[in-house]
């Protein structure tokens, strides 16, 4: 007797799944190709190459690399603290956690130039220092930590929370001191979840625009994003122009997100052989 399944067959669920890709992601994103291939190979080149946009490149992936490894180290510490302990207010820790979630991205921004600015409650205090925060590249890297921490916390949590404790105990009462029982014993089973993160991160700091819009101050080859060289394009009814920044930061994304997949297939691999 034959098992019904409760899904459709291989071939319709197949073709609701490549009909709804298509819609979603892979027709929008080959109008950008086809749009910004009206322009010739050199007029492309010369788009994408100006100065100004390389600085925005080099300030966009570079902060969100930045923020996405700062998030990687704080991120882990916060999950660990969220899971192995208790201590007042847990809960609303927890909870605090998701908001860069549910807060719109420019209403994050505002608070966050309110906060740093020159006047501001935190920014009057570090600019005693030397410090200035708002409106340079370091504002543009305290707005992506402030919006990526959630993918790493929310990642690693779940895989902190089945990891049982009894393994812990287990290599320390076979020797183990504490840097190897976490070097060894768990961080290894983290450590996929943490690239997954990490990875999720990057991706969100490398399109964030309503966040960083603010606090960045959009000083020409100081402190603007690739984002806004597209909207900038865009305003200047440079449609052709927008789209070929906008390819060429796709292709950029796509295969720095595909290494760090590749990374993250290889760890599981040896990690799995070593079992």
């Amino acid at each position: 007797m034959s098992r019904r399944n409760a899904l459709p067959g291989f071939n319709l669920s197949l073709g609701y799944t490549l009909t709804w890709l298509s819609l979603i992601v892979l027709i929008p994103l080959s109008a950008v190709f086809i749009k910004s291939a009206e322009l010739t190979l050199e007029q492309f080149w010369q788009v994408v190459t100006t100065p100004r946009v390389v600085a925005s490149y080099k300030l966009t992936f570079g902060a969100a690399l930045a923020a996405a490894s700062i998030n990687a180290v704080f991120g882990l510490l916060l999950a660990w603290s969220l899971v192995r302990y208790n201590f007042p207010g847990k809960k609303i820790v927890d909870s605090l956690v998701d908001l860069p979630f549910a807060l719109p991205t420019a209403v994050a921004g505002i608070a966050l130039t309110a906060l740093w600015a020159g006047n501001g409650w935190v920014g009057r205090i570090v600019e005693s220092f030397g410090i200035k925060v708002a409106f340079t590249p370091l504002g543009v890297l305290l707005a992506l930590v402030f919006i990526g921490l959630p993918f790493i916390v929310r990642t690693v949590q779940p895989v902190l929370e089945d990891l049982e404790t009894e393994i812990e105990e287990a290599a320390t009462s076979l020797g183990a001191s504490r840097w190897q029982t976490i070097s060894k014993v768990i961080f290894p089973t983290l450590y996929p979840a943490l690239l997954t993160g990490f990875a999720l991160a990057f991706a969100r700091a490398v399109g964030e625009y309503g966040s960083v819009i603010f606090i960045a101050g959009n000083m020409p080859m100081v402190s603007e994003i690739t984002p806004l060289m597209i909207i900038t394009k865009l305003e200047q009814y440079d449609y052709r122009g927008a789209t070929a920044i906008a390819a060429t930061m796709l292709v950029v994304s796509f295969v720095l997100l595909i290494a760090i997949n590749s990374l993250q297939s290889w760890t599981a691999k040896r990690t799995g052989r070593s079992k």
